[in-house]
């Protein structure tokens, strides 16, 4: 009965994510996309990334302090900085692992910092077993890197410390959001082949780092996806399958 009763209440939460994408997108998350300030680049891939879906359903709002975890070009932490507006906060955490490398991930951030109209975001370098933001957040938003830390390349294998130093950060209540190119059964096996995790692998450890999957959403879905070739593969670049989980660190 027990069994029964869990999961009826995972279907709700599943069905409820899922419809998420149907629905209009709050004022403020709206307001974020249509932003001039934006680029032209970054607008043109909001309907594919489904961002208006992915930030109304990670709770961001008005005032919160986030962090942008190695945050590529600034797609995300551009959105985030418009969203939370002058009285929040954004800082785009470039890892310490990654700063020094030849493609040099810290030089488009410090350039968005730059930008007047991005004066609310931070450009942060630490190591992520050693995270620690100058406040308390309320959001940590990890997209398409999750299972990069899993290797050695980026400070892993052990990836426990990561969780606890994001959980540490966080306030009560805060939300970790992750988001990762998906490899069913493989547990952590695909991460430095093929730069996917297995969905499972990911829900086991940030649970154990004390946050609660409070709830998954499949908008980027892709059932066409075979999970067999490396996400950078011509076939299958752009076009993954990707799972979206929020854990939220109890109050």
């Amino acid at each position: 009965m027990r069994k029964t009763i869990l999961a009826i209440a995972a279907g709700v939460v599943l069905a409820g994510a899922a419809a998420f994408g149907a629905q209009a997108a709050p004022a403020d998350v709206a307001r974020a996309l249509a932003d001039p300030a934006r680029p032209a680049k970054d607008r043109e891939q909001d309907a594919r990334r489904k961002a208006a879906e992915i930030v109304a359903f990670s709770g961001l709002k008005p005032g919160d302090k986030a962090a942008d975890v190695f945050p590529g070009s600034g797609y995300y932490t551009r959105i985030f900085a418009k969203v939370v507006g002058p009285a929040g906060r954004v800082y785009s955490v470039v890892p310490a692992e990654a700063a020094e490398k030849p493609y040099k991930p810290l030089e488009p951030i410090k350039a968005l910092a730059a930008e007047p109209a991005f004066s609310n975001v931070q450009p942060l370098v630490q190591p992520m077993k050693a995270f620690d933001p100058p406040e308390k957040l309320d959001l940590v938003f990890v997209s398409q890197f999750y299972h990069d830390m899993h290797t050695a390349a980026y400070g892993g294998p052990d990836i426990v410390p990561v969780n606890a130093a994001v959980f540490r950060a966080l306030k009560p209540g805060g939300v970790y959001l992750v988001i990762d190119h998906s490899a069913p059964g493989t547990g952590l096996a695909a991460a430095d082949t093929l730069h996917r995790i297995d969905e499972a692998a990911v829900k086991k450890e940030v649970e154990a780092a004390g946050f609660v999957l409070e709830a998954e959403s499949d908008v980027l879905h892709n059932p066409d996806d075979p999970h067999t070739a490396n996400v950078f593969d011509p076939s299958i670049r752009g076009r993954t399958d990707q799972f979206v989980l929020k854990f939220r660190k109890p109050k």
